[in-house]
């Protein structure tokens, strides 16, 4: 993948389809250590040990849809390729914390990319799901709290659409603040 906010949201899917009702996605960029590093930790179904241990292979996958699973192991290889690694920590019925850790600086490392559309339209189509998404740099920190998008709708009596947008510009305003304030 091109971008990591396509590999975020292609975990976050396999959360949701865990039945994942709570994800939090956390990512800071952190020039002082030259670390950019992704966690992304859900209370889904959760993995076996046995499942965890072949889960970066990218012929295994749980899908019946198709015969690869191809998103864990091309993150993996972003990571490694970018002098990181991806560590996988699950307990069947409690959940999955997937990390990957970047050099920040390092040539082949992947840009974020559209990080802004990623979380708004993960929140939109999923309604259901409990997002919170957390993002540090060396000069600030923000939250953004899906909880945020619900609470304006029943305010406002108005679907989902209708507060996307504002909260599309609360998260560019803060990614903004905390990536210039440096």
């Amino acid at each position: 993948m091109r971008e990591l906010s396509l590999n975020i949201l292609d975990i976050v899917t396999n959360s949701i389809e865990a039945e994942a009702s709570r994800v939090i996605i956390y990512i800071e960029e952190l020039d002082r250590e030259n670390i950019f590093r992704i966690r992304i930790r859900d209370n889904g179904r959760g993995m076996s040990r046995e499942t965890q241990e072949k889960v970066l292979d990218p012929f295994i996958t749980s899908r019946t849809t198709r015969s690869v699973g191809m998103g864990l192991s091309l993150l993996n290889q972003s990571a490694r390729q970018s002098g990181g690694f991806v560590e996988l920590n699950s307990e069947v019925g409690k959940g999955t914390t997937v990390t990957a850790e970047f050099r920040k600086n390092h040539l082949n490392r992947a840009p974020l990319g559209n990080i802004v559309e990623t979380i708004v339209n993960l929140v939109i189509s999923n309604m259901d799901v409990h997002f919170c998404y957390l993002h540090r740099t060396d000069s600030g920190y923000f939250s953004f709290d899906s909880f945020w998008i619900y609470a304006r709708m029943v305010e406002r009596a108005c679907s989902i659409y209708e507060v996307a947008e504002p909260a599309r510009e609360q998260i560019k305003k803060h990614l903004l603040a905390i990536r210039s304030s440096g």
